[in-house]
């Protein structure tokens, strides 16, 4: 059975949604490993709930980009993880990483890239005033949301949209586009 790891900074929407896909068989996989870089994020209860495995890894208890990814290797292996899903997790991915899964690791992103990439994707497209946002799913590379585009669906954005009621319709749609996509992947 393959195993996939999820790395997540926050509240683990997405993380819930791809372990549900993975226990439901959705997806061919088994949701092995949540990595988190924040000790208090609410990711870290929702994989307690579900019973998955969890390490928390701060950069700021390494010396270098390089130690950190090298912690975090030694996990992936640990739990012999075959693909890694980002889900709201908030860092670059360096090349240590890319090269032990290249093209083995999966990213959401709350835009229709290449518009909006980085932080703050809903809150830019609602300044830029589109009519049509989106989310992405892409594999990862060295930049910031540059990778090669998997998966995308588009997201109205009606009158009166503030950034909660337009995240909450992001979120919803990143919930079953990413399961999905990821199944395609791996099944």
């Amino acid at each position: 059975m393959t195993r996939l790891a999820v790395f997540a900074s926050g509240n683990g929407g997405n993380f819930e949604a791809i372990a549900s896909a993975c226990h439901k068989e959705q997806i061919q996989a088994e949701c092995s490993l949540l990595i988190c870089d924040q000790p208090s994020a609410g990711v870290i209860e929702r994989a307690q709930n579900l019973n998955i495995h969890y390490v928390v890894i701060e950069p700021k208890d390494y010396d270098t980009k390089a130690d950190y990814e090298s912690a975090i290797l030694a996990q992936l292996e640990a739990y012999k993880i075959d693909w890694i899903a980002l889900a709201g997790y908030m860092r670059l991915v360096g090349s240590q990483l890319l090269t032990a899964y290249k093209h083995r690791i999966v990213n959401i992103h709350p835009s229709l890239l290449p518009a909006f990439p980085g932080l703050r994707a809903i809150d830019q497209a609602l300044e830029a005033g589109v009519k049509v946002t989106g989310v992405t799913v892409h594999f990862v590379d060295e930049g910031m949301d540059t990778g090669s585009i998997i998966a995308q669906e588009p997201v109205t954005i009606a009158e009166g949209d503030d950034a909660e009621t337009l995240a909450d319709k992001v979120h919803q749609l990143e919930h079953r586009l990413y399961p999905k996509t990821l199944a395609k992947l791996i099944n």
